[in-house]
């Protein structure tokens, strides 16, 4: 089931240098909770600075839900303290709350009841938060509560031209979609080893029926005994209404038109909900996607937008700068959300994904890998699972499936650690490849024990409280408190100079975005 990359590996062995300077970032989700683990109605902390403009601490779809940004970064240790800097910083800021650290929320009454970000009075700030209305009234406030870690991953232009002797956008575009077709091809290894949301809470339903095979606990906690990320599974991140777009990843130019079609076709769901009430406005649009962030996709072909660009925009003038990696569930054994054993795998599986062999994929094939990724998220770790290969009907056993593609990486991994020094790269090949064995070591098996024996609630809560004493009493090591303080006042200053600078009506600039 595995291509052939035999070749393409001892092309990487000779050619080792092309992978000094790899270039990641790291984005995590948190919700803001009180001490009992419910959902904190507080807004965002002042000494945050502003959500529209800081540059590392931002607020997604609700006041309470953080959003921590580390810069572009080629050490993995200088940025996962970075990270942690920003958590430490953060939990002295926010009193006696908490950082959620769990993906699936809970403690979640009635979803309508969550605030949503707000970004300020200008144009952008306010269509930012209408965005979020639309998110909202499309498919529910409780679903957006759910939180993840994006990685952000770069090879150096070194590897382009090594590989493909051009670092012109067609080449190097057509390199990241490569990777981005193995990674809906074999992607499903990271639910695999690192999902973490085997459970829910019972709120999380809201009393809508479900076709999935709950079993529940004495504390009325719902999960699936084999399952390794309930966040990935139709309960949550996904929109069927996406499934029939026609976008495939063969293409910068088919990527970006499908793309920019979904974002101008007419639904006629979403036309039910309508564009305003009482003067409220309820959505951008009632297309397909409001705006192209509304893709709901594990991983997204990136580059940094100018001022005003939209995404596909920025995509089609200078091609795929990054890519974004969106399967991570929050790693609740961490302070902060993500480790260094996870970083050094995805930098493992995002190197063999670019060498692999990736035939094009229609968009039918596209929606045939959903099936293994399925297969994982509800019942991952059950014994003897089989996985296909497309929309072929030959099956494999995950195991042997998994041993494979590790034997590929262990190969990246020495030639890693050859570039890099030493053997970390190698060593978590050794430590991950055993989870094929003894699915008892994924983090889903070791987290369901605790959920099992405490709820959802009990564990979050525990982990909650250690990981803020954790936090508060460490000392800040790169970014120090003047820092924060400085960017605390640059991010209003930048927020108030938005706000003085808008020179159209907000109902003009929704009408461009009609």
């Amino acid at each position: 089931m595995i291509p052939d990359v035999s070749q393409a590996l001892s092309w990487l062995e000779k050619h080792p240098q092309a992978l000094k300077g790899i270039q990641r970032g790291l984005e995590r989700e948190t919700l803001r909770v009180n001490a009992d683990g419910s959902l904190a109605t507080t807004g965002h902390a002042a000494a945050l600075g502003s959500a529209l403009t800081h540059k590392w601490i931002t607020t997604d779809f609700a006041e309470a839900l953080l959003e921590f940004i580390t810069p572009v970064d080629g050490d993995i240790d200088h940025m996962l303290t970075i990270m942690r800097d920003i958590h430490r910083y953060t939990a002295r800021q926010i009193g006696d709350e908490r950082m959620w650290p769990l993906s699936m929320p809970c403690y979640i009454k009635d979803g309508q009841d969550i605030e949503l970000a707000q970004y300020g009075t200008s144009n952008i700030g306010r269509l930012k938060t209408l965005y979020r209305e639309g998110l909202k009234n499309r498919y529910g406030a409780l679903m957006q509560t759910i939180s993840g870690v994006h990685y952000n991953f770069s090879l150096p232009m070194a590897f382009w031209e090594a590989k493909s002797g051009s670092t012109d956008k067609e080449s190097v575009s057509e390199g990241y979609f490569r990777l981005i077709r193995n990674y809906y091809r074999f992607g499903w290894v990271i639910p695999y080893l690192f999902g973490a949301s085997p459970a829910i809470c019972p709120s999380f339903l809201q009393g809508k029926p479900t076709t999935l095979p709950f079993e529940r606990t004495a504390n009325g906690m719902y999960y699936l005994p084999y399952a390794t990320s309930l966040r990935l599974s139709d309960l949550g991140y996904t929109n069927k209404s996406q499934s029939n777009l026609g976008i495939t990843f063969n293409n910068l130019h088919d990527y970006v038109v499908a793309l920019k079609r979904a974002i101008k076709t007419p639904s006629e769901e979403y036309a039910k909900i309508g564009l305003k009430k009482e003067g409220k406005y309820l959505q951008i649009n009632t297309n397909i996607l409001q705006i192209e962030n509304e893709l709901y996709a594990p991983i997204r072909p990136k580059r940094v937008t100018r001022s005003g660009e939209t995404p596909s925009d920025a995509l089609l003038r200078g091609g795929i700068e990054y890519i974004e990696v969106r399967s991570l569930d929050i790693n609740p054994f961490t302070a902060i959300g993500v480790d260094e054993q996870q970083v050094r795998f995805l930098d493992l599986f995002m190197v063999w994904c670019v060498l692999a062999d990736a035939p094009e994929m229609s968009s039918d094939e596209l929606l045939c890998t959903r099936t293994n990724w399925n297969r994982v998220i509800l019942e991952g770790r059950k014994p003897g699972l089989t996985l296909g290969i497309g929309c072929e009907t030959a099956q494999f056993p995950l195991a042997q499936v998994g041993k494979d593609l590790f034997s590929d990486l262990k190969r990246v991994a020495q030639t890693l650690d050859g570039v890099y020094g030493g053997k970390e790269y190698e060593k978590v090949c050794d430590q991950l490849v055993a989870s094929f064995d003894d699915p008892e070591l994924t983090f889903s098996a070791r987290i369901l024990r605790s959920m099992i024996d405490n709820g959802i609630g009990g564990t979050g809560k525990a982990l909650g409280d250690q990981y803020r004493s954790q936090l508060r009493e460490e000392p800040l090591e790169i970014l120090l408190e003047e820092d924060f303080i400085a960017e605390c006042k640059a991010s209003l200053a930048r927020q108030a100079e938005v706000e003085a600078g808008d020179t159209e009506s907000f109902e003009a600039l929704l009408a461009r975005h009609a």
